[in-house]
């Protein structure tokens, strides 16, 4: 079928947006998890009809906070709830108040974030509100990848003492359903998303400019996205642009099934006739 006559093919894998507002709209909390407590967070606790107990304490480096007429009380890897009975029962215990109602509100909560970086909609740093969640809610948190990031996000964080690197095919992930890259993020994690891919056309196309590579995609449907050729175009004109490995740029005749590569330039030549 000549190429002139080829409408604009839709993306092999449609809009990674669609799939990730999805994300953005239904997800749910992997877990109830509470959110655990760690150096830098903190927490207004107040003592139901003891207002004297009010205050504000910040979770120190090792882990501990101060409260009135208790002195140190240990929270680092606490929930709330468990931070509440903690400091109840040590009220309790000392005879400071007989039946304690203990609420920790957080003020600050700074020690468990991931930072969102790249080709989202909202990039930032964002809490870890449980203890598992994974990257498909970050990335929900974060608004979603944006029209122009790539299908790959990278994972950059520590594990057990030792850093880590990790990219996480997202169409694998979402449309195909391999949870096993939907990783659990841990505090400090960086998600990185880079810009997506482009391929070049230009020459006797009605559409010549930048665009999207999507996967596995052909010169054919590279040229479709363009528009397809002009009356003058000439598939035997087809020229493929092309760096090797070492960056030399290579000038070769292409067939319409050969597969694109990022920074590939289609060039369409005007057929003799």
């Amino acid at each position: 079928m000549p190429i002139l006559r080829l409408k604009k093919l839709p993306a092999m894998l449609g809009s990674l947006l669609v799939v990730l507002a999805a994300v953005a709209t239904s997800a749910q909390s992997p877990t109830n998890a509470e959110y655990v407590l760690g150096p830098g967070d903190i927490v207004r606790i107040t003592v139901v009809q003891n207002p004297e107990l009010t205050t504000e304490a910040r979770v120190s480096e090792v882990g501990t906070l101060s409260f009135p007429y208790i002195g140190s009380v240990s929270v680092g890897g606490l929930s709330l709830s468990q931070g509440e009975r903690r400091i109840a029962d040590m009220l309790r215990d000392g005879n400071i108040v007989p039946t304690p109602q203990v609420n920790f509100q957080p003020v600050q909560l700074r020690s468990k974030q991931v930072a969102v970086l790249g080709q989202v909609t909202k990039p930032g740093r964002y809490l870890l509100e449980t203890v598992n969640m994974r990257v498909s809610d970050m990335l929900a948190v974060a608004g979603g990848i944006s029209e122009k990031g790539a299908d790959t996000v990278v994972l950059v964080g520590t594990r057990q003492g030792k850093p880590i690197r990790q990219d996480i095919d997202l169409p694998m992930l979402l449309l195909k359903g391999d949870r096993a890259g939907d990783v659990v993020l841990e505090s400090g994690d960086v998600l990185y998303v880079d810009r997506a891919p482009t391929f070049y056309i230009y020459g006797e196309v009605q559409h010549p400019g930048a665009y999207r590579l999507e996967r596995d995609m052909t010169v054919m449907q590279g040229l479709a996205t363009g528009g397809g050729l002009t009356t003058r175009g000439s598939e035997k004109g087809l020229r493929l642009h092309r760096r090797d490995a070492s960056g030399k740029l290579q000038v070769q005749t292409v067939q319409l099934e050969s597969p694109l590569r990022a920074d590939d330039v289609i060039y369409v030549r005007e057929g003799l006739f």
